[in-house]
């Protein structure tokens, strides 16, 4: 067993846990954006809107349910690979008890 392959994969766990969790906080501001501009566009109020939009903007927007799913998949993703760094620091420790 290569304790230093055991820090690296807890290290890039932690890392695509922390990607994983700027995507997901990304997609929840764009969601949770829209649709507050959405219910302050005076076009909503009987006004005329001189606004230009984009027919499929509403096709763009991710899913508020799926990003809050992903975020709390990285929060468990990041546990797991704290954990692994975790158990390699203590097997590592436990070598060094043994020789010494």
């Amino acid at each position: 067993m290569e304790i230093p392959s055991a820090f690296n994969s807890g290290l890039q766990g932690l890392q695509n846990a922390n990607a994983t969790a700027e995507q997901a906080a990304a997609d929840i501001v764009a969601s949770t954006t829209y649709n507050t501009e959405q219910q302050t566009n005076p076009a909503n109020s009987g006004e005329v809107n001189t606004e230009v939009t984009k027919a499929s903007n509403h096709l763009d927007l991710p899913d508020l349910n799926q990003a809050i799913v992903n975020l709390k998949v990285a929060e468990f993703q990041a546990k797991a690979s704290i954990e692994v760094i975790k158990s390699a620091d203590d097997v590592l420790g436990t070598l060094l008890d043994v020789t010494a």
